[in-house]
């Protein structure tokens, strides 16, 4: 019997010497910019399908010059009066398209912590989202996400820099 436990603790052993241990992923430098811009990554999955099930674009083809992004105050989730009208347009698309889906995103300039800009992000997707849902639009036909401050659009300190990442921006699926 002891040869049996000798064999399976060498066994055993020799197992767990070939597992890999935990790896390290060193995280990117603030200067990487493998978030930003084109990329030329593939957002489909696996098998190449859209995880929305159907084609990407990033504006409705059928919505003409419907802006596909709004901004907000500082430190605001409250859509402002002259971007309510185009909420209202996404609204009115999605409604008579039960087809599109609507993925929302939310960002926030870097002034903040990058978990208070990650929830502000959220909570200015989930104000449109619901801006959405009052006038019609199904909440199967929406999905929200928030990338904080780690995708600006513009890169400088500036007032006006900070105003173009405070946003939401509308990307459709059919």
């Amino acid at each position: 019997m002891s040869y049996f436990k000798l064999i399976s603790i060498a066994v055993l052993s020799f197992l767990l010497a070939g597992c890999p241990g935990n790896p390290q992923v060193p995280d990117p430098e603030p200067t990487d910019t493998t978030y930003g811009g084109d990329t030329g990554a593939d957002t489909s999955g696996m098998d190449g399908s859209d995880p929305y099930g159907g084609e990407t674009f990033g504006e409705d083809p059928s919505a003409g010059e419907l802006a596909t992004v709004i901004y907000f105050e500082f430190d605001s989730s409250e859509v402002r009066p002259e971007d309510q009208d185009i909420v209202r347009r996404h609204a009115m698309q999605l409604v008579g398209n039960p087809g599109y889906r609507v993925r929302l995103e939310g960002h926030a300039d870097e002034r903040g912590s990058r978990e208070y800009n990650i929830g502000l992000g959220e909570r200015r997707s989930q104000a449109v989202r619901r801006m959405l849902m009052v006038q019609g639009v199904s909440a199967n036909q929406i999905s929200t996400v928030s990338f904080g401050e780690e995708r600006p659009v513009a890169f400088g300190s500036s007032e006006s820099d900070y105003a173009q990442n405070r946003r939401v921006q509308f990307t459709y699926a059919n």
